[in-house]
């Protein structure tokens, strides 16, 4: 591989995942993994992941020392795979394959088990050979996103041992705080007396089990290994409990809806996370494999699309990120006290390789200007979808304290609006959902300097004081008054100061910069302002007609910016680009508006986009619009659990469902999609 190669961020869009959470694996579309190969002209992602560490980067089976070709490989439940390969090598009476290797993995969160089976159809039995070479490279998540080598290989701590004490083979390996045990599993034979035991060697970081076999005439053996992973610095764990979905299956006259639909629930059961300290309490990682960990804004996003299913993940959620509430002041971290975090990593987050920018960020990082806002509308509207009235009065402490880091600490330089600004140099200059560097534009394409006031943030903002003091006034707490007198002169300063007009009608800024002056680019940031009730009628109608127009929609969804605006473009991974979940957020928003028609536009471009992607939706694509769309945005997460959860959201405007609505009692929508939809349970 040439430097430059191994200097660039991998892309995954035509690689294959398997993820029970922490656990990840990615495969080739053939179903190989091997990272030593590389992969759209850079590094290759391929591995077997436990938390930030890739713990395996090739699982590599030889017949009679040559590699089977691989035919097909499927997923047909979460965690587990099945890969078809021939042995080209081994000859029959015609040219059709007569040797063929299954390999079933399957995935737990802390186990690989790789199962082998070598069928013949051969009218002799046959005596071949099978060696199996794994690879512990134990290479971090930033180095293979920067595409820069594992510096655990380089530096011969990671440590192979073979014991030979007479018992089972199997092989130990350690780095750091990191214990795996690789054990060959009992083979399946056809006589009891001719049961293999491999031979293990080691070269390097290479530890490869090998075994003589006998395949019976027409007949089939089968040989394995478990990989058992000890990560104990993991920040993340597995959710204790079931899914809350698991007995879910989505019904539909139009198949994509059901595929979607059946495909994302099975995705977000292998994203379900807890932390050490509250095992019973899940909530969804953001996405594999970049943001497999919690992630407040996302995680909070994914569990609001769940509501209409279950409010279970969202009180984990807002029991999750309580326990991590700031209660004091920390510039480093960037938390100031009742904020909510925004990412949560084993150890300290250094950007390398394609992304060494020199940003740095602390395991426990609360660089967000939206989660803390995300939260008290979740709480809000959990509560809303029938959360137990206990849950949330024990988090009300937790809601008193997130309002008043609105008031008291939200407003960085004290002109009445949220904004944000990075006070270490080191962390993220944007600190909105569009979190890239370039992602706050002029409508001429040139980029907004800080602090930042996001207009979508105002309107979090006001919807989380009003449904704040509605939750307050349930249950008895002072304070309900102020903050709808709080939210009002939000509104006013808000419609005062944010609107703009290009000519083509009026519509908000995607920003104030640091001299407050409106920062005059059209993007999706404006359709998070539906629903919130920051906007009169006038404004939801003038927004409504810019979401809609052909620069905005792309027939896949609505675009990150306008097709119009300087900075445009369809590849960009916020500025042009469509993003599942921004635009469920926006559907939600027109229908809670009474534009209902608007928003099925937008659900049948996302359904669209599902079909083209086999019904994985990803985290972005491109925003190109008819034959060219939707293109793959090669480094996007798949699955990725707003995006997943955003086909539930689909479902819910699909079938009118409302909060506290009775069975049966419901309209759905008028539009092909809804017919014959329908959800039961097992």
């Amino acid at each position: 591989m040439t430097t430059s190669q191994q200097i660039r961020q991998p892309w995954m869009h035509d690689m294959r995942p398997i993820l029970t959470a922490p656990a990840q694996l990615w495969a080739e579309s053939d179903g190989t993994v091997d990272a030593s190969a590389p992969h759209a002209g850079a590094a290759n992602l391929a591995g077997y992941y436990v938390g930030d560490t890739r713990i395996l980067s090739r699982i590599v089976a030889h017949v009679n020392g040559e590699a089977p070709t691989p035919i097909s490989w499927r997923s047909a439940a979460t965690g587990r795979s099945v890969t078809s390969l021939v042995a080209r090598n081994i000859d029959g009476p015609t040219v059709d394959p007569s040797v063929r290797v299954t390999e079933t993995r399957e995935l737990t969160p802390a186990t690989l088990a790789e199962r082998f089976e070598v069928a013949g159809v051969l009218t002799e039995p046959v005596e071949l050979d099978l060696a199996v070479t794994l690879r512990f490279d134990m290479a971090t998540m930033q180095e293979i996103k920067g595409g820069t080598p594992s510096a655990a290989a380089a530096s011969g701590q990671v440590v192979i041992a073979v014991p030979h004490d007479g018992k089972e083979p199997a092989a130990h390996v350690t780095y750091g705080s990191i214990a795996v045990d690789v054990t060959p599993d009992a083979a399946n034979v056809a006589s009891e007396t001719d049961t293999p035991v491999p031979t293990i060697t080691v070269d390097g970081l290479n530890c490869t089990f090998a075994w003589h076999l006998t395949v019976p005439a027409r007949g089939s053996v089968s040989v394995g290994l478990t990989i058992a992973v000890d990560a104990k610095a993991n920040a993340v764990t597995v959710a204790a409990s079931a899914s809350p979905w698991a007995d879910i299956t989505v019904h539909a006259a139009d198949s994509r809806v059901a595929d979607w639909a059946n495909t994302s629930l099975r995705d977000l059961a292998g994203l379900r996370m807890a932390i050490p300290a509250l095992p019973d309490d899940e909530f969804l990682a953001a996405g594999a494999p970049w943001f497999f960990t919690l992630f407040g804004r996302d995680s909070l996003w994914a569990a609001r699309f769940m509501l209409p299913l279950t409010t279970r993940t969202a009180m984990g959620t807002l029991r999750t990120l309580a326990h991590f509430q700031a209660t004091e002041s920390n510039a480093e971290t960037n938390a100031d006290p009742g904020k909510i975090m925004h990412e949560l990593r084993a150890e300290t987050l250094v950007q390398t390789g394609a992304f060494d920018d020199g940003m740095r960020l602390p395991p426990l990082y609360y660089g967000t200007i939206d989660a803390t806002p995300l939260w008290i509308i979740l709480l809000g509207e959990a509560l809303r979808w029938g959360a137990p009235e206990d849950e949330v009065r024990a988090l009300l402490p937790n809601l008193e304290a997130a309002l008043a880091w609105l008031r008291d600490w939200g407003d960085c330089d004290g002109d009445g609006f949220l904004e944000y600004i990075d006070r270490t140099g080191h962390g993220l200059s944007n600190q909105g959902w569009k979190d890239s560097g370039d992602s706050v534009r002029w409508n001429d394409g040139r980029i907004a300097d800080g602090p930042i006031a996001l207009c979508e943030v105002q309107g979090y903002a006001y919807q989380a004081a009003m449904l704040g003091a509605d939750v307050l006034e349930r249950f008895g707490r002072p304070g309900a008054d102020e903050w709808r007198a709080w939210a009002a002169q939000l509104k006013t300063r808000f419609n005062e100061q944010f609107w703009v007009d290009d000519g083509r009608g009026r519509y908000p800024a995607i920003a104030l910069d640091k001299d407050k002056r409106p920062v005059d680019s059209l993007t999706s940031n404006i359709g998070h302002l539906l629903g919130t009730g920051i906007l009169d009628e006038d404004g939801v109608a003038a927004v409504v007609k810019r979401l809609v127009g052909d620069d905005m929609l792309s027939g896949y969804g609505v675009r990150t910016m306008s097709t119009l605006a300087g900075g445009y473009w369809p590849e960009s991974y916020h500025c042009g680009s469509v993003w599942a979940h921004d635009s469920a957020i926006v559907m939600n928003g027109l229908r809670a508006e009474g534009y209902t028609a608007e928003a099925l536009q937008v659900a049948e471009g996302l359904v669209r986009a599902a079909a083209a992607f086999d019904f994985q939706i990803p985290e972005l694509y491109s925003g190109d619009a008819g034959e060219n769309g939707p293109a793959p945005y090669p480094a996007a997460c798949h699955p990725q659990a707003w995006s997943a959860a955003s086909s539930v959201s689909v479902l819910s405007l699909l079938l009118g469902l409302e909060p506290g609505a009775p069975a049966g009692t419901t309209t759905p929508a008028d539009s092909p999609l809804a017919q014959g939809l329908r959800i039961e349970r097992d």
